[in-house]
């Protein structure tokens, strides 16, 4: 588990896709300052970029560093196979029973990979615009809702459910120490929504299911003020 509050930025050394064990694994070195791996041990929890991966070896001399292996699923629905030597990435480590929860809870499972189609300036602050390769993960999407955007906890600002995007800002100490605002339009990030909507979602299926299957109207009214409510939304909007 963890917040989404960005503790170190590290730098790629080397994504090897064929390394020892047979798979990938991601070295990343760390400024010789940090104290990211002051408490590490093999086998903890370190969000890369929004991804829970595990760390196998770690180094504090003569570079701090460490490496974590990469499962194939990892690869398959994250942009971590993207990552080349030089390119900068969010770390966190896993939270502790005495953390502050400064954003919200990240599990470090992303849910889907998103494209900056926009950034604008607005005063000393960025609104920065992204478009999910794929729709469905707009229904969790929500407005002034919490998202984790390559392991950095966010608002959302703006949605468009119709057009597929959704808008965070970013203020000037955000912009300074999370890797998102040094990227461009049209390249990805990682996103995991709020696992509150995912958990609502599947209770309210079951329960709608469970009262069709038994031929009941119990959740007729409450779904027809649901609608209702949407609907006098969207009018005076």
């Amino acid at each position: 588990m963890f917040t989404g509050i960005v503790e170190e930025i590290g730098v790629v050394a080397e994504l090897n896709p064929h390394d020892a064990t047979g798979g990938t694994s991601l070295t990343i070195q760390l400024p010789a300052e940090s104290t990211l791996l002051s408490d590490c041990h093999l086998g903890d929890s370190i969000a890369v970029n929004g991804c829970c991966l595990t760390v196998v070896t770690f180094f504090s001399s003569p570079v701090p560093q460490f490496t974590v292996g990469i499962a194939p699923e990892t690869l398959r629905l994250t942009d971590l196979g993207a990552l080349v030597a030089g390119s900068h990435v969010n770390l966190e480590r896993a939270v502790r029973a005495d953390t502050r929860m400064g954003g919200h809870f990240v599990q470090g499972h992303v849910d889907a990979v998103a494209t900056i189609t926009k950034m604008e300036p607005d005063g000393n602050a960025v609104t920065i615009r992204f478009s999910p390769k794929s729709k469905d993960v707009m229904r969790y999407v929500v407005y002034k809702g919490f998202i984790a955007l390559d392991g950095t906890s966010l608002t959302v600002t703006k949605v468009d459910d119709d057009e597929g995007w959704w808008e965070v800002m970013l203020i000037t100490y955000t912009q300074e120490r999370v890797v998102i605002a040094g990227k461009k339009v049209g390249d990805t990030v990682n996103v995991e929504v709020d696992m509150t909507a995912k958990y609502v979602e599947k209770s309210l299926t079951g329960y709608l299911t469970s009262l069709e299957e038994s031929g009941g109207q119990g959740g007729l009214p409450l779904l027809q003020k649901m609608v209702e409510r949407i609907v006098a939304q969207k009018l005076s909007s």
